[in-house]
């Protein structure tokens, strides 16, 4: 068994058997998750395994209906859903050094699991949807049990921080594609297209949905759509996309211009100068809020030496000028979910710090510690509907709005990067991935 991924189970035993000892649990079952099928309809959603599953099992993301039985003191026992069916391709007992971790039974029908499973004694069960055999004394979802084991999950393994690198890697070659598509004129969907190619990935193997927007679709955070055709001229592209390895996220976002030498462009390196020196404040013990406000205060001083804004750097953040054009979060904790849990939580019984009440989107109210993964993705964007609130208000006088409607037809701007917080400061996966393949300061 690979080295790191034995210590990763180890930790996991050790972190979990806490947690059930704490909450009064003698035992667990984790289910992998099903695939439900559509209303009306004879087919099912693509399937994703649960995240709690995927930590003890990142060789079994594509396994639904499957359940893993943790006891303290006890290998874990995977049970495998192994159907009767003709249908589709089913799976079999699964092979490699790290199945030796584990106890695995393969199963045909949900039933037969309900004599295995009598006498667990106090039983906890984390699921979507209560299987048949469950016993009727087990506890669905126990809510202390999975504040503590969501509260921890923040703090990678040396396995999940190698997962985490790879699926980095992976998606700067995508962004790479990407950009090279961008400046031959390909259409969102062709980008998009080429940016699988690149990863070897399709749309299930993706952990969110890319983000391909070209001109004025950069100003749309969640972007959800991808144009068959070019505009006739290009501006701007925004590609916010990522990639998985053994279940692990990576979230990376570039801004490219098409006129290297425009206004717009001055403005991305403006941006990507500000998170580079926010980036030398990451380190363990630092207050992500902090960060949040410190990355505000250095917008204003771009939108300011711009000219976008004649106000001080005080007076735009008193008058809320810079969330008119920053209106999201700095970033979030990023592990087997892209927005992964425990963002809020400032403590293993599930104390909540919401974030400021100016800063409503804030995923991460923690501070930092080591083992850490974060997103930082500052941005500045030009949201019709927003200057159109900034307009009536009293900060709207401060506003170069010529300027402002020179730069709406680009969109916007958001540049992203994951960080591993390290005990003496951080790593930064994402330009380590892009200049591991040659694409330094990407």
């Amino acid at each position: 068994m690979h080295q790191l991924f034995a210590n990763h189970i180890d930790i996991l035993k050790g972190r979990f058997d806490r947690a059930l000892a704490e909450t009064g649990f003698d035992a667990l079952l984790l289910g992998s998750g099903t695939a439900p099928r559509r209303f009306l309809d004879d087919t099912r959603y693509p399937f994703r395994a649960h995240p709690s599953f995927v930590q003890w099992l990142p060789h079994l993301t594509e396994h639904p209906d499957s359940w893993l039985l943790l006891r303290p003191g006890q290998a874990p026992t995977l049970y495998l859903h192994c159907p009767d069916d003709f249908w589709h391709q089913t799976p079999e007992a699964p092979s490699g050094d790290w199945t030796h971790a584990f106890e695995i039974e393969c199963f045909a029908d949900a039933g037969s699991l309900k004599p295995l499973l009598q006498g667990l004694g106090r039983t906890a069960l984390i699921a979507a949807e209560r299987p048949v055999f469950a016993a009727d004394d087990w506890t669905q979802n126990p809510a202390d049990l999975m504040a503590r084991l969501d509260f921890e999950r923040a703090v990678k393994t040396g396995w999940e921080l190698e997962c985490l690198r790879g699926a980095n890697r992976c998606a700067a070659r995508g962004h790479i594609a990407a950009e090279q598509l961008f400046h031959v004129g390909a259409s969102e969907y062709r980008i998009h297209q080429g940016y699988l190619v690149a990863t070897d990935h399709n749309e299930r193997d993706l952990p969110y949905d890319n983000i391909v927007g070209l001109n004025e679709h950069a100003a749309v955070l969640h972007y959800q759509f991808q144009d068959r055709l070019a505009p006739a001229e290009m501006r701007t592209l925004l590609i916010d996309a990522g990639a998985a390895d053994h279940g692990y996220a990576a979230d990376i976002t570039r801004t490219h211009a098409a006129d290297r030498e425009s206004a717009f462009a001055a403005l991305i390196a403006g941006l990507d100068g500000a998170q580079k020196s926010l980036l030398q404040s990451v380190r363990a013990g630092v207050d992500f809020v902090e960060l949040h406000l410190q990355m505000h205060a250095a917008l204003a001083q771009l939108l300011r030496d711009s000219g976008l804004v004649q106000a001080s750097v005080e007076a735009q953040l008193a008058q809320g000028i810079t969330s008119a054009f920053f209106p999201h979060g700095l970033g979030h904790l990023l592990g087997l979910q892209v927005h992964d849990v425990g963002g809020w939580q400032q403590d293993a019984s599930g104390t909540l710090r919401e974030p400021p009440a100016e800063h409503p989107y804030l995923r991460l109210t923690r501070k930092l510690e080591p083992g850490f993964v974060v997103t930082v993705e500052p941005g500045l964007y030009f949201i019709p509907s927003l200057l159109d609130r900034l307009r009536q208000g009293p900060g709207g006088e401060a506003v170069s709005w010529k300027q402002v409607e020179l730069l709406m037809p680009y969109g916007g701007i958001r540049i992203e990067d994951n960080v591993a917080v390290t005990a003496d400061g951080h790593e930064n996966l994402t330009r380590d991935a892009f200049a591991a393949a040659g694409r330094e300061g990407f």
